[in-house]
Parts: C-alpha cells; structure tokens; sequence
C-alpha cells in the first residue's frame, strides 16, 4: 500500500462524511457545505484506529450552555489533532477537555455509522487497520 499522509486523510474524510454517517443529534443541521458537522467521534475513532494515542472529549458550549460534545486527538507524540473542528462556525467553544478510555469491542453507540466510514475510507487510503493492530 502506497504510503499517504495526513492531507490524503483529510481528503478522503471529506469525500466520505455525508448525513448518513452524520450524528442524529445533528442531522438536523448537516449541509453538504458544513461535512463535518456531527462527524467528531467516528472521525477520532477512525484517527485512533491509523495513530493510537488517546481519545479527547470536551463539552461545547454556546452563549454559557452546553451544546453537546465534541472529539477528538491526542496522538502518541502529545500533538492533538482535530479533523472536524471547522463544524463549528457559531462561536461554539470546546471546555473541560479531558483524554478517555477507548470502550472495548463495538460501541454501544453509532457502530453502523463507524463501519461505514471506515468502509467508505478504503477506496481511498487502502485497507484500515482495527483499534490496536499496526498499520502496513
């Protein structure tokens, strides 16, 4: 497998993220002009899945309440990287950020739309490595 980097990655998330992966709590709002609008957790899974390192969450808030959460990346060499943070265009603000635990075995929540991202990522980067086994 060719080698890619991180440009590559964010390319094909882009051609891979649609309302049909987007979170239903915000495919209310999802636009084909804001893509990664309700995409951060499958997206820092997917990440996790290329780079381990940690899984970060944090609480979005607008006007002082709290909208939600938000992931995304602590890789292994302490960068945080975060491919979806553009969905925020309100002056949302990310707060109490903390590193988590990566649940064992399937998710309890959103698995489909996991599998299908990372389906829909393998015509583009090659083959995706599962949680834990290096990459080729």
């Amino acid at each position: 497998m060719p080698p890619w980097n991180l440009l590559d990655l964010d390319r094909a998330l882009r051609a891979c993220w649609a309302a049909d992966t987007c979170s239903p709590d915000d495919l209310p709002d999802w636009q084909p002009d804001n893509p990664a609008l309700g995409h951060c957790d499958i997206t820092a899974l997917v990440v996790n899945d290329l780079f381990g390192g940690e899984l970060m969450v944090g609480e979005v808030r607008l006007d002082g309440s709290r909208h939600g959460y938000h992931w995304w990346n602590r890789l292994p060499s302490g960068v945080e990287l975060d491919l979806t943070r553009e969905q925020f265009r309100r002056g949302q603000k990310i707060t109490t950020a903390r590193a988590v635990a990566r649940p064992p075995g399937p998710l309890p929540r959103r698995w489909d739309e996991y599998l299908l991202l990372r389906d829909r990522l393998v015509p583009h980067l090659g083959p995706l490595p599962l949680h834990g086994e290096p990459r080729n």
